[in-house]
């Protein structure tokens, strides 16, 4: 099944200037559960191309501060003043001063997703296994009763996974955002309250 790139979304992007039709993914999960906010210090894992960190910079204003990390070079189109973008493996950073900031974050989005392969259980299992490697460098980055919003593919183990870490939240919720493909098996998982 073929989708058309260049849908409903993908020109909306275009015209208010985004840099990805994704960012229409957070709009919606913020929309919903109230997760970004003015002067939040928040963290975009995996941010490239950006999208996601151009709303994030919206919302947050000149009081706030985004940290963006992806293997990527370092996108010039969304530096802004209250943005710090670093071209890294987000799992190689061992503490916060790695990232030059010495305070955990309010919020730490990732969108993060493998490259696929189109065999299901492969792409499944790769999804599943950033996920994991997220939540393990979770603590570090993630201040006490912050929120956290991450992208996995759908699959048993994914719901048997998120089972087990319920307890790290005061709630988990999941969605799949109106503007997802309907070929695509992504949904996010939207984790507030964290137990640091």
């Amino acid at each position: 099944m073929v989708f058309k790139i260049k849908d409903h979304y993908y020109k909306k992007a275009k015209k208010e200037n985004f840099l990805a039709r994704s960012v229409y993914k957070l709009e919606e999960i913020d929309n919903k559960y109230k997760i970004i906010r003015p002067g939040m210090r928040a963290l975009d894992l995996g941010y490239y191309p950006g999208s996601w960190s151009q709303y994030i910079q919206q919302k947050i204003g000149k009081k706030g501060l985004l940290v963006g990390i992806d293997i990527q070079e370092v996108n010039g189109k969304i530096q802004q003043s209250n943005t710090k973008l670093f071209q890294k493996d987000i799992f190689s950073i061992e503490q916060l001063s790695d990232l030059n900031i010495d305070q955990a974050f309010d919020i730490v989005c990732s969108d993060m997703a493998p490259k696929t392969t189109g065999i299901k259980s492969v792409d499944q299992a790769r999804s599943l296994e950033i996920v994991e490697k997220v939540f393990e460098v979770l603590p570090l980055f993630l201040k006490n009763n912050g929120d956290l919003v991450i992208k996995v593919f759908e699959s048993q183990d994914a719901q048997d996974f998120f089972k087990e870490k319920r307890n790290l939240f005061k709630s988990i919720h999941f969605l799949r955002p109106k503007s997802t493909r309907t070929v695509s098996k992504e949904y996010f998982v939207i984790g507030k309250g964290f137990k640091a």
